[in-house]
């Protein structure tokens, strides 16, 4: 992992506009054409659950720097500047034993990587994982994504049929636009790392949990094409029913 790149390789004042995918620019629309939405969402977070979510989420990390795994910084700082960031967020690591990232906070973004990505991921996809969070924060994804996260963190059942249910059509709305802005974010990773099998490579560890050299980039794509062109009917629909409640579009079909 190498220096921050100089200024001649930023991608300059690069607009998310240029890596947004089609089914991310679909959701979105769908989400801005519900009533109250941005209001509903900026409510949760005025009403201090994003702080008490970062306290959740950062109390028990490590916050890295120069000083502290300075490989790791040094990737991250690399990521943000070919994307053109003014600001590079604050990155913390955490003990978690799956791999993951995340990017946090809607009015000052931090990116949080599991312990087990840092783990599990070559120097390339390190960088592919960090370059997909600050597509992101490019993208100011981080207000909708942060109010979901508080959704998640929701009991609906503790609350009344009221107030319980418009916001449990909100998480799913955010759910279904969270899984299409991945897209759009891996497509971010892609202008950063310059090579999409490098991509493709790093859903594949994600999917598998194993490092890379252990498996086969060319037998995972050729599963993703038999994903894709499963034959039509009650299997996609039960597939469609299991997307519903998660976070992610499954590393495959990405």
């Amino acid at each position: 992992m190498t220096d921050p790149l100089p200024e001649d390789q930023r991608l300059k004042d690069i607009s998310p506009k240029a890596y947004e995918h089609p089914a991310d620019r679909a959701a979105t629309a769908a989400l801005n054409s519900i009533p109250m939405m941005d209001v509903v969402v900026r409510k949760l977070i005025e009403f201090g659950y994003e702080r008490a979510l970062r306290q959740i989420l950062l109390a028990g990390s490590v916050k890295l720097g120069s000083d502290q795994i300075p490989e790791l910084w040094a990737a991250h700082r690399a990521a943000c500047a070919r994307l053109d960031l003014p600001e590079v967020p604050d990155l913390y690591l955490t003990q978690f034993p799956i791999a993951n990232a995340a990017a946090i906070g809607a009015d000052r973004p931090v990116v949080l990587v599991n312990s087990r990505t840092f783990e599990l991921l070559d120097e390339e996809e390190m960088r592919t994982v960090l370059a997909h969070e600050a597509g992101h924060i490019l993208s100011e994804h981080v207000m909708y994504r942060t109010a979901l996260m508080i959704l998640l963190n929701i009991s609906f059942s503790r609350l009344p049929m009221m107030a319980g249910l418009p916001l449990l059509a909100v998480r799913l709305a955010l759910l279904e636009w969270f899984r299409a802005s991945e897209l759009s974010c891996d497509r971010a990773a892609t202008l950063v790392n310059r090579d999409p099998l490098v991509t493709c490579r790093t859903l594949m560890v994600l999917a598998g949990g194993i490092k890379s050299k252990k498996l086969n980039l060319d037998t995972f794509l050729k599963q993703a094409n038999e994903y894709e062109e499963w034959e039509p009917g009650w299997d996609r629909l039960s597939r469609l029913r299991t997307e519903l409640g998660q976070t992610h579009a499954s590393p495959v079909r990405r």
